[in-house]
């Protein structure tokens, strides 16, 4: 990564704890730490319940942070605002969500639900200008302007999500989460939504965090890609080198799962099975949360929780392996 890029968010040791009951905590994202620059898209990947879409509403507020800190242009995201700076904040920081229907109001018509935005911020002064700025970016996202009139169920999947990423769009921001955008779609239209976004990218300078656990699809909208577990951190990497040279073990496991389209390459490689189930994030293991499912569990990992080491330039891993202070176990059984 290029040190003269800006950065426009810093998350630090961010943590979101939901209490169970009185005796039980669920920590569903205990501590990671990333930087995501200006301009760029990077991609949070992970098992189903790892902490990544709580990772991505705490980042915008929709969850208080129970520690950390989350820097956006350099300002702590968490700390206490007036109305009028949240509201500024809101504007800066939008979501795209996962379920396109869900997050619709099935009581409004398209155009009031792109122009909501727009009435709580005063960006229109006047009901012609209000239709005009709806028309254009229903005409942004691939829609017509007609479809204004209409409700969200009259809408395929694909359309309304693209009516989702239109309500984004609306108040001009400069970052998106997007929470597993395309999970909920036909493969068929998930490439059309992806070239959409990165069509948006180009032409707004938007920067991303795109939440996914299809890796195949990530990889091609992500520069930089991390790869989460159990409410942590595994690795960071560049998306090619982390494609072309995974660290961690279990990045290992989740990349061995793509299918390849090469019927002769995906019959010759060798898949990696993890064994067991995800242990609960109300009792996650002590050490490596990851040694009890790992091939390459030694006995410092459930003693020691694994720091993250720039193994190579701009290559981060939390994995003793890596560590020279811990792996002597590992090397000796080589």
């Amino acid at each position: 990564m290029d040190n003269t890029r800006e950065k426009l968010l810093e998350i630090k040791n961010l943590q979101k704890h939901f209490n169970i009951d009185r005796n039980n905590v669920l920590r569903a994202v205990d501590g990671i730490s990333f930087d995501i620059y200006k301009g760029e898209t990077f991609g949070l990947v992970g098992e189903s319940g790892c902490g990544k879409s709580t990772a991505g509403r705490t980042i915008l507020r929709l969850y208080e942070a129970t520690a950390g800190e989350v820097n956006f242009h350099g300002e702590n995201v968490h700390a206490k605002k007036s109305k009028k700076e949240l509201k500024k904040f809101n504007r800066s920081m939008q979501m795209i969500f996962q379920d396109p229907y869900a997050s619709l109001n099935p009581r409004m018509t398209v155009k009031d639900i792109i122009a909501e935005g727009l009435d709580i911020h005063g960006l229109v002064k006047s009901k012609a200008e209000r239709t005009k700025r709806v028309n254009e970016l229903l005409e942004t996202v691939g829609l017509n302007s007609d479809h204004g009139n209409r409700y969200p169920h009259e809408f395929s999947g694909g359309q309304r999500q693209r009516i989702g990423i239109a309500r984004a769009l609306a108040v001009n921001p400069d970052f998106i989460v997007a929470d597993e955008p395309i999970s909920a779609l036909d493969v068929s239209i998930q490439a059309q939504v992806v070239n959409l976004l990165k069509r948006l990218q180009k032409e707004r300078g938007l920067t991303y965090l795109f939440i996914a656990h299809d890796l195949s699809m990530v990889k091609h909208i992500s520069d930089r890609v991390g790869v989460m577990y159990l409410g942590s951190m595994a690795e960071i990497a560049s998306s090619e080198m982390l494609y072309e040279e995974p660290l961690h073990p279990y990045t290992q496991a989740l990349l061995s799962a793509i299918p390849l389209p090469d019927p002769e390459v995906e019959r010759s490689r060798e898949r990696i099975i993890l064994e067991g189930d995800v242990p609960s994030p109300i009792n996650p293991p002590s050490g490596c949360r990851f040694r009890t499912r790992c091939p390459f569990a030694m006995e410092v990992c459930g003693k020691v929780t694994p720091e993250s080491i720039e193994h190579k330039p701009e290559h981060w891993v939390a994995c003793h392996l890596y560590d020279d202070r811990y792996n002597e176990e590992y090397k000796a059984k080589q």
